[in-house]
């Protein structure tokens, strides 16, 4: 039994789920599953994440791309952490990151999935 094997045995009879990815990951939280081979080897995988609607993120401002600017600068400077890039992607509907940095796009600038905004802010 490795250590991760270890940790979920710990964990799964009180009830909580271990996670592999850290709180500021687009996929922590994200179950983990176990595929076994046609030759008995177990294969762990994390399951699909599905991309929340983006009308349903509460819209905190937006922002117009201009020339040269960067998504990880974008994102540095609203949510003070460039690897929060997805996010934005989120928000804006884009799987492809690069999306985003067309000239004088608008971004819409938002609040994580499933924390709400204040109604008339």
């Amino acid at each position: 039994m490795d250590a991760n094997q270890a940790l979920q045995a710990l964990l799964q009879p009180a009830g909580l789920q271990a996670t592999l990815f850290p709180a500021s990951s687009r996929y922590y939280g994200i179950e983990t599953a176990t595929l076994e081979a046609a030759d008995g080897k177990k294969i762990s995988y994390i399951r699909r994440r599905f991309l929340p609607p983006p009308e349903r993120l509460a819209l905190l401002q937006e922002h117009v791309v201009t020339q040269g600017e960067r998504l990880d600068n974008i994102t540095a400077h609203y949510l003070g952490d460039p690897e929060q890039f997805w996010r934005l992607c989120d928000a804006n509907a884009a799987m492809q990151p690069e999306e985003l940095e067309t000239i004088n796009r608008r971004l819409r600038i938002t609040l994580p999935d499933g924390i709400p905004g204040l109604a008339n802010a």
